[in-house]
């Protein structure tokens, strides 16, 4: 039987037990959950880098006592030269999927993390930078053991990645997969780090971070320039929310699919099933995902092109004409990939004036993540972040 566990002092759990510890190392200290996330976010990306990467994309649900979640888009846009002209001068056609061709946005993630601390500063964080960089800088100068995922997905990925510059002699050892168990040492990411703890995050887009960056992937071929990064910021938005019969859920608008994985959730909710596992169970989720996709492949896109507003698709009478889509006993022709899994962590702190932050990161097809919750003196605050 499964039992919840509870804890006064505080609780903090991540898919790798660095990171994990990473946050709750900062909840022992006074900080709130928005710091323990994002001590814990640095950690994943140093000990977890075949999921996990400070290049990647970042979103973020967070909300205070009495207030409407509210959502931190840091989901950076394609360089302004990144355009047909420009793939079709280099002699392709579509874009490449690996390369300095396919870098060809701006990483938002390190912007996500410079807006949820100052959220997180609001509801009373006073820890200093470069304690929440700690841990992860430690991580990645001393080095960590490979673990069993990440040598199986790096033997995977070694025909089409052997090639990419810089790839081998950050993560291949003698030009091969690393053995589960051997330490992985990135100084260069650790310098990376270090240099963002003393010079703030705004350093990867507007400071010496940001000028090797840009110099680096010109050099190599990428559309990106210094002015792309430059002209970055995280959005604060407002979040998607499904009504269910018992409980109200909340994700990220698009770009993301939040869309998509309400809808199933508000599409399933009305289908009554009552037994798990049994065949109206699993035929409702893959008719229900089926029914989302339909909306998502045709829909979501970046906001700016939207010709429809994604809230349209969550009211209670949109979703019931999904539900009635469905036959109940066999399957609708459907041409979407099945839907994949992710997987979710959780952590919970009792300090002082601190907000629970979920955080999710998002890289590839898995989704290694991490939750912190923590009251605050008049309720409970709480976070999310992907990346």
């Amino acid at each position: 039987m499964l039992i919840t566990k509870r804890a006064l002092g505080g609780m903090f759990v991540a898919p790798h037990h660095l990171a994990a510890q990473a946050g709750r190392d900062v909840l022992r200290e006074g900080g709130n959950a928005a710091e323990a996330m994002l001590a814990a976010a640095a950690a994943i990306a140093v000990v977890y880098p075949h999921m996990n990467a400070i290049g990647g994309d970042g979103f973020w649900l967070l909300s205070s006592p009495g207030s409407t979640p509210q959502a931190i888009e840091a989901c950076g846009p394609a360089a302004a030269a990144a355009s047909p002209e420009f793939y079709r001068g280099h002699g392709h056609h579509r874009i490449p999927a690996r390369g300095a061709l396919a870098a060809l946005t701006t990483a938002g993630t390190i912007g996500g993390w410079q807006t949820a601390l100052e959220i997180g500063r609001r509801w009373g964080g006073r820890l200093p930078l470069h304690r929440l960089l700690e841990d992860a800088e430690r991580h990645a100068r001393d080095g960590v053991p490979v673990t069993p995922s990440q040598h199986r997905l790096t033997a995977a990925k070694l025909p089409e990645l052997s090639g990419v510059p810089g790839f081998a002699e950050t993560f291949l050892v003698d030009g091969k997969a690393p053995e589960e168990g051997a330490v992985l040492k990135q100084s260069r990411l650790a310098d990376t780090l270090k240099q963002l703890a003393q010079a703030g995050l705004e350093d990867f887009y507007r400071g010496e971070i940001a000028t090797a960056m840009a110099e680096d992937l010109e050099r190599l071929g990428s559309p990106l320039r210094r002015e792309d990064l430059a002209a970055f910021r995280a959005s604060v938005v407002t979040p998607l929310s499904v009504r269910l019969r018992n409980s109200t859920v909340f994700n990220q608008p698009p770009p993301t699919q939040g869309l998509a994985s309400l809808m199933i959730l508000g599409i399933f909710d009305r289908l009554g099933c009552k037994q798990a596992e049994s065949f109206e169970h699993l035929h409702g989720l893959v008719e229900s995902t089926k029914q989302a996709f339909l909306v998502r492949d045709r829909y979501c896109t970046d906001p700016a092109y939207m010709v429809v507003d994604p809230n349209a698709f969550l009211t209670p009478e949109a979703l019931s004409v999904r539900a009635n889509a469905i036959d109940p006993r066999a399957p609708s022709p459907g041409r979407s990939r099945p839907y994949r899994a992710i997987r979710y962590g959780w952590a919970a702190s009792t300090a002082t004036a601190t907000a629970p932050v979920l955080s999710k990161a998002f890289i590839g097809n898995s989704a290694p993540a991490s939750f912190c919750q923590a009251p605050a003196s008049s309720g409970r605050t709480a976070a999310l972040a992907s990346r």
